[in-house]
């Protein structure tokens, strides 16, 4: 069985190639099929009725294709591989003295996976309809859950942050205390 910090490893090791696929490929593909247009992943603070309309007129059927496909697969993956692997790091980083409220903060990973999944069923929503079946209320609606996936992720990032910055704190402590004298 592996350690926590083993775990820890894999499941980022994961979360980083699944992520470096959609950076170096999938998404670029995308905005090149689009005109230049970043997709609605590519979109943090959400997006108007007119410019998803814009956006799914611009996308080639190779670019539909690719985006419905391989992206929303990776897409699958990806939410839970990054709350994951965002648990694990703040459970690891969190002072053992918090007791419970460790996981209480690392509870804060798990709304911006949620958040997510329901952002990509929506676009899978609008790419399967395209520029003419869209509806103000359904670029609404992704738009809503881009905004909250953005939100909550940038809460638990913040988290890790924080933490992060204790755990550095602690540790140059402990390195720069004088040994103990001995009796």
């Amino acid at each position: 069985m592996p350690s926590a910090r083993g775990l820890f490893w894999v499941v980022f090791a994961a979360t980083l190639g699944v992520y470096l696929v959609m950076l170096a490929w999938t998404l670029p593909a995308i905005t090149a099929a689009a005109g230049g247009l970043a997709p609605f992943d590519l979109r943090p603070t959400g997006y108007s009725f007119d410019e998803a309309r814009v956006f799914l007129a611009a996308l080639t059927p190779e670019g539909s294709t690719l985006y419905r496909g391989v992206q929303q697969r990776l897409d699958i993956a990806y939410p839970a591989l990054l709350a994951a692997t965002l648990v694990l790091a703040i459970l690891l980083l969190s002072p053992a003295g918090l007791g419970r409220w460790r996981w209480l903060l690392a509870a804060a990973a798990l709304p911006g996976m949620v958040f997510d999944y329901l952002e990509n069923a929506a676009v899978a929503a609008m790419l399967d309809g395209g520029a003419a079946a869209l509806t103000p209320e359904l670029a609404a609606a992704a738009s809503r859950w881009t905004l909250l996936k953005s939100a909550f992720s940038t809460l638990a990032f913040t988290v890790l942050l924080v933490l992060l910055a204790l755990w550095l704190v602690r540790r140059f402590r402990r390195r720069a205390a004088p040994p103990p004298v001995p009796e």
